[in-house]
C-alpha cells in the first residue's frame, strides 16, 4: 500500500498540498472586507534633534480587523511579522482604528504603500483628533473610532493577531457607506 499524503497533510513550505499562495490569494479576494486605518505613536525616531518633535504618529491601513467579544469589548487586527507597526505594538501597547468611510480610499491606499514617506507627512493633510486614552491620531470623518489597548499578540503563520481591549467607542459619522476591499481594490457598497 501506497502512504501518499492526503490532500490537507502540510508539506514542507506549510502549505496543505496543492494550495499555492496565488490560490490563496485569489479564494480570500472574494470575501469583501472592510478597511480600517491603525494608528498609534512611537518614540521620536531621533531623540537626539532638539528640532524632532516628542513621538512620531504611525499609520497603517488594514483590513484584517474584527470584533472578538462584547464583554469584554475585545477587537483584533492582523499584522504582517516584523512590519513596522507590528515591531511598534510589541512595544507600545495604546493604539486606534478609524473605520474609513468610502470617500476615505485616498487616505486607505496611502497608508498601504511599501517603501513610503514618512508617517508625518502622510498625516499632515488629513483633518484628525487626537484620542483621549491614546493620544493616537484619529481620522476626521471616520464612520467609527476606537481606542484600544493590547491584551493579547498570537504568532499565527507570517502574521501577528493583536487583540486589544477597546477603551472609547465613538460614531462621529453617520453619513457615506464604508470602505470595503474586494477582489484586490478598494471599493463602495452599492
Amino acid at each position: 500500500m501506497l502512504n501518499t499524503p492526503s490532500p490537507t497533510t502540510p508539506t514542507a513550505s506549510g502549505h496543505a498540498e496543492g494550495v499555492s499562495n496565488d490560490e490563496f490569494r485569489a479564494a480570500l479576494s472574494r470575501l469583501a472586507a472592510g478597511v480600517v486605518l491603525v494608528t498609534a505613536q512611537e518614540p521620536p525616531l531621533d531623540p537626539d534633534d532638539p528640532t524632532a518633535p516628542g513621538v512620531e504618529d504611525v499609520g497603517m491601513t488594514a483590513t484584517s480587523f474584527m470584533s472578538v467579544s462584547l464583554d469584554p469589548p475585545l477587537v483584533l487586527v492582523s499584522l504582517r511579522e516584523g512590519s513596522r507597526m507590528d515591531d511598534l505594538l510589541a512595544e507600545q501597547p495604546l493604539w486606534a482604528v478609524s473605520v474609513l468611510a468610502e470617500s476615505q480610499r485616498h487616505i486607505a491606499g496611502r497608508f498601504a504603500m511599501r517603501g513610503r514617506i514618512s508617517d508625518r507627512l502622510l498625516f499632515e493633510d488629513i483633518p484628525y483628533t487626537r484620542g483621549e486614552a491614546t493620544n493616537a491620531p484619529l481620522v476626521g470623518g471616520a464612520l467609527a473610532t476606537l481606542e484600544c489597548r493590547t491584551e493579547q499578540r498570537v504568532a499565527a503563520g507570517d502574521h501577528t493577531l493583536v487583540i486589544g481591549r477597546v477603551l472609547t467607542a465613538r460614531v462621529p459619522s453617520t453619513e457615506g457607506g464604508p470602505l470595503t476591499y474586494f477582489r484586490g481594490r478598494y471599493r463602495q457598497l452599492g
